[in-house]
């Protein structure tokens, strides 16, 4: 049985608690430099939260951050900075709409359909870096990055009305048409005036716990959080750390892809050019504040959520609803030095304990001495 360590469990919840004491006070100092009332705002934001329907955006909206925030993690986990985590779901959302709107199955085949559709070409799209950087030695980052690019070009391709993109009369908007209800993931209504939580926000909820079962309680977590760790260390004791790299991009891009499987298969029912942007981006501000924990993404998820969805009237109150967006901003910075802080205090309490164990074995030792 594994030894309780405070010591670690307590750093564990300081780089988080630290960094949103610290963003909240360099938010409040912002507001006050800008002269507004900063517990003015704070209060408006709790009391949007206070009504139900706000409420049940901000669940719908962590669920699908939780799950673009998981993807994240996997990389992380690996050593990896899986940047292209918006470009496979956006990507995969679009091709996954487009067979959805193809196909009449009967629902839960339909419904299986779109869901593998998702995950198997946020998987190839994340692929693509994995094996530029196991045969080429290409870095994930810049690899991803130009892939995000590419799949923004692609996306605006495929869409165009003389490819596969449909144009309704009348309107703007460019979609793939929509998906047959038989695709339509139920979900669980809240009451009429609150609306209805999506279903897949309960899948997403249950990848958090394969997610953390896979990476604590398997062969291939340990093989991945070690190659993660050394990644020549994990070569030496037999690991191949390029099917690792190879086989995490595959994953997280997977997980990437079911992103947006909460917005597509429980409201819009189709990819149009409105289709939410930035969710990578944001998953990697989640899984940097969760600490790749489940629970700890789960909590930043809806921390976000929170701040994305009740900052929505704020202009109606003479703030600026771009607030939020700034406090996000400052708990990404917020994050950066509180973690980096916490990792130099974790280094030399563990190197005192070190310490202070090898003197008090060797003191034993010169007592025993001194006995015989």
């Amino acid at each position: 049985m594994r030894k309780f360590d405070k010591d670690r469990l307590i750093l564990g919840f300081a780089g988080p608690a630290l960094a949103l004491v610290v963003a909240f006070a360099l938010s409040t100092l912002v507001l006050l430099v800008s002269n507004r009332d900063p517990f003015e705002l704070y209060r408006l934001l709790f009391e949007q939260a206070s009504y139900s329907d706000v409420q049940v955006l901000i669940i719908n909206q962590a669920g699908t951050y939780y799950l673009a925030a998981l993807a994240v993690a996997v990389g992380f986990r690996m050593n990896l900075f899986n940047i292209g985590v918006d470009g496979q779901y956006r990507l995969a959302a679009m091709m996954a709409a487009l067979v959805g709107a193809s196909v009449d199955l009967p629902g839960p085949l339909q419904i299986a359909l779109i869901v593998i559709v998702a995950m198997l070409v946020g998987a190839f799209w994340a692929g693509i870096a994995g094996v530029l950087k196991t045969t080429r030695g290409v870095s994930e980052v810049v690899a991803t990055i130009m892939l995000n690019s590419i799949a923004t070009s692609l996306i605006a391709w495929l869409i165009l009305p003389k490819n596969f993109g449909d144009q309704a009369a009348g309107s703007n908007n460019l979609t793939t048409g929509e998906i047959p209800e038989s695709g339509w993931f139920p979900g669980l209504s809240m009451g009429a005036d609150a609306g209805e939580i999506y279903g897949f926000t309960f899948v997403a909820a249950s990848c958090g716990l394969v997610y953390w079962f896979v990476l604590n309680r398997t062969r291939f977590g340990f093989d991945l959080r070690a190659t993660g760790a050394s990644e020549s260390a994990a070569q030496a004791s037999g690991v191949d750390a390029k099917k690792m790299i190879l086989t995490s991009m595959l994953i997280s891009g997977a997980v990437a892809g079911l992103a947006g499987m909460p917005t597509l298969l429980g409201d819009t029912h189709t990819y149009s050019l409105d289709f939410p942007v930035g969710i990578g981006f944001t998953g990697i501000t989640i899984a940097l504040l969760g600490r790749n924990h489940p629970v700890g993404i789960a909590l930043s998820a809806l921390l976000i959520a929170f701040l994305d969805k009740a900052s929505s009237p704020l202009d109606q109150f003479g703030f600026e609803k771009e607030i939020a967006t700034i406090m996000q901003g400052l708990i990404v910075i917020s994050v950066v030095i509180s973690y980096e802080l916490v990792r130099r205090y974790g280094t030399r309490r563990q190197q005192q304990k070190v310490g202070e164990e090898l003197a008090a074995g060797h003191s034993l030792t010169t007592e025993k001495e001194a006995a015989l």
